[in-house]
C-alpha cells in the first residue's frame, strides 16, 4: 500500500514538472542579438552574402537568406571599328527575286552598326570601301579604297553614309582597302577590330605586278592581313557569292583555282590566316554579319561558374530549432535537407551570368521541446560559410566567414506556484487525502497483526 502511495506521489511531481516544463517554452523570450551580413567578395564586382531578413519572434522564428549576385558590367564591345566593305560591280548581282547582294550586305552591315553603338559611349565605327578605281591609271593604287566615313559614333550618319556606298569597281584591291583603314585608327590603347565584307577574290593588289590573281597580288594581300594581325588588329572577313571556286582564272598559266587562292590568303573557317574568316553563301549573309560578327565583337562574358556554396549550421541549431526552405532556390539544386553527418546544407550553381542573382532562404524556429540548458547562451544560427567557384580565368577560388546572426532565449525564472493558487490547493488536497488514507489503512494493518 505505501508503495502505492509512493506512485501516485511521483505521478503528482511528473504533472507538475511537465506543467512548468510547458510554461517555460510559452513564456521564453528571443532576441536576435546580433545581424551582421555575412559578406564573400567574388571576382572584381560580385559577391556572396548571408543575411537576416526576418524576425517573426513572438513566433520564434527567424528567416536567413544566401545569396550570390553577378555583378559584372554587361557585354558591350569597346574601342574602334572599322568596316572595309566590297564595292565592286559584282555586289549588284542579283541573290533572290530582286534582292541584290549589295542589298543584304548594306542592310546587315547598318543593322549592326545600330546594334553596337546602341547606348554605347565606348565605341567607334569608321567605313572604308574598296575595289579598283575607274581610272584604270589608277589601279593598284590606293586610290583603290575611299574613305566613307571616319570614326564615330553616330549611327545615324553612319547607316547614312554607308547607304550611299556606289559600286562602281570593276576588280578588288582589298589590300587597298586594309592599307587605308589601318590608317584611320587612333593611338588610343583599346580594341581595334578591321571588319572586311566582300564577294570577290582578291585580284589586285598594291604596287603589284599586273597580272590578275598573280602568286604577286596573293602573297601582298596575304602579308598586309599578317601586318595588321601583328600590329593588334582583330580582322574579322566575311567572304560570300563565290561559285566559281573550283575554276581557274584566265590569267593564270598553272592549274590553281579560286578556292586555292581564297585559302591562300584567307586560310579556313578552322585555321584562318588571321583572326576570324567565314566563307558564306549569300543566304547567310544577314545572320553572319548581325548574329555571329556581332558575338565577335562582344568580350568573353563574365561569367562565375561551378559555384559551391556549403552552410553549416552549430549543433545547438540543429538539436532546438526546426529548419525549413521558404522556396526552392532560383538558380541551381540545394540539398532537400539538412545533412546530419557535418551538419550543413550545400548549394551548387553550374552558371551565374552577369546580371543575375541566385537566392534561396530558410526558416530556424525553436522547437518546444528544446533543452532549456541553452537560454541565457549567445546562439550563432550558422558556424561557418564555404564557398568555392571557377573565376574569369578558369582558376578555382576558395574562401570562407563564419559571420553569423546571433541569438538568445531568455525566460523568467522558474518557481513553483505560490500557496494559495489553485494548482497549489488541488496538490495540497491531494497529498493530504492520500496521506489520511495511508494513515488509516496502516493503524488498520497494525491492529490486525495484533489479533
Amino acid at each position: 500500500m505505501m508503495k502505492k502511495s509512493v506512485f501516485i506521489t511521483l505521478f503528482l511531481v511528473l504533472i507538475l514538472i511537465a506543467n512548468i516544463s510547458l510554461a517555460s517554452y510559452e513564456t521564453v523570450t528571443m532576441t536576435v542579438v546580433e545581424e551582421p551580413v555575412c559578406t564573400i567578395e567574388i571576382g572584381e564586382n560580385s559577391k556572396f552574402e548571408k543575411r537576416l531578413i526576418e524576425k517573426n519572434l513572438n513566433n520564434k522564428e527567424v528567416t536567413l537568406q544566401l545569396q550570390v549576385t553577378n555583378e559584372e558590367t554587361s557585354m558591350q564591345p569597346t574601342g574602334e571599328i572599322m568596316l572595309v566593305i566590297d564595292n565592286s560591280m559584282s555586289m549588284e548581282e542579283t541573290v533572290e527575286g530582286t534582292t541584290t547582294r549589295e542589298d543584304l550586305v548594306i542592310k546587315s552591315a547598318n543593322t549592326l552598326v545600330n546594334t553596337i553603338l546602341d547606348g554605347n559611349e565606348n565605341l567607334k565605327v569608321g567605313v572604308v570601301s574598296f575595289s579598283t578605281n575607274a581610272d584604270v591609271s589608277l589601279e593598284g593604287t590606293i586610290n583603290d579604297a575611299n574613305l566613307v566615313s571616319d570614326l564615330s559614333t553616330d549611327p545615324q550618319s553612319l547607316v547614312s553614309a554607308i547607304s550611299n556606298i556606289q559600286y562602281t569597281g570593276p576588280r578588288t584591291d582589298l589590300e587597298s582597302g586594309l592599307s587605308l583603314a589601318s590608317q584611320y585608327f587612333t593611338e588610343e590603347d583599346n580594341n581595334k577590330y578591321i571588319i572586311v565584307l566582300t564577294d570577290g577574290v582578291p585580284n589586285v593588289a598594291l604596287n603589284y605586278d599586273g597580272l590578275y590573281y598573280s602568286d604577286d597580288v596573293i602573297n601582298k594581300t596575304k602579308a598586309q592581313l599578317q601586318a595588321l594581325d601583328t600590329a593588334g588588329y582583330n580582322v574579322i572577313t566575311m567572304l560570300t557569292g563565290i561559285s566559281n571556286a573550283d575554276d581557274v582564272p584566265a590569267t593564270r598559266t598553272d592549274d590553281k583555282t579560286y578556292g586555292d587562292i581564297i585559302e591562300e590568303i584567307f586560310g579556313t573557317e578552322e585555321t584562318p590566316t588571321v583572326g576570324k574568316f567565314y566563307y558564306v553563301q549569300d543566304n547567310e549573309i544577314e545572320q553572319t554579319i548581325t548574329e555571329t560578327i556581332y558575338n565577335d565583337l562582344l568580350p568573353v562574358e563574365k561569367v562565375l561558374t561551378n559555384i559551391t556554396i556549403t552552410d553549416y549550421f552549430p549543433q545547438e541549431i540543429i538539436d532546438n530549432f526546426e529548419f525549413a526552405y521558404v522556396s526552392e532556390a532560383n538558380i541551381g539544386t540545394i540539398s532537400a535537407e539538412v545533412n546530419k553527418d557535418n551538419n550543413s546544407i550545400t548549394w551548387t550553381i553550374p552558371e551565374l551570368h552577369p546580371g543575375e542573382t541566385a537566392t534561396v532562404q530558410y526558416t530556424l524556429k525553436l522547437k518546444e521541446d528544446f533543452d532549456s540548458s541553452i537560454v541565457g547562451l549567445i546562439l550563432d544560427t550558422n558556424e561557418r560559410v564555404d564557398i568555392s567557384y571557377t573565376d574569369f580565368d578558369g582558376e578555382t577560388v576558395e574562401d570562407t566567414s563564419d559571420v553569423t546572426p546571433k541569438l538568445k532565449l531568455t525566460e523568467p525564472p522558474v518557481t513553483l506556484p505560490k500557496a494559495g493558487t489553485p494548482i497549489m490547493i488541488t496538490l495540497f488536497t491531494i497529498a493530504a487525502g492520500i496521506f489520511i488514507y495511508s494513515f488509516v489503512r496502516l493503524t488498520i494493518t497494525n491492529k490486525n497483526m495484533k489479533h
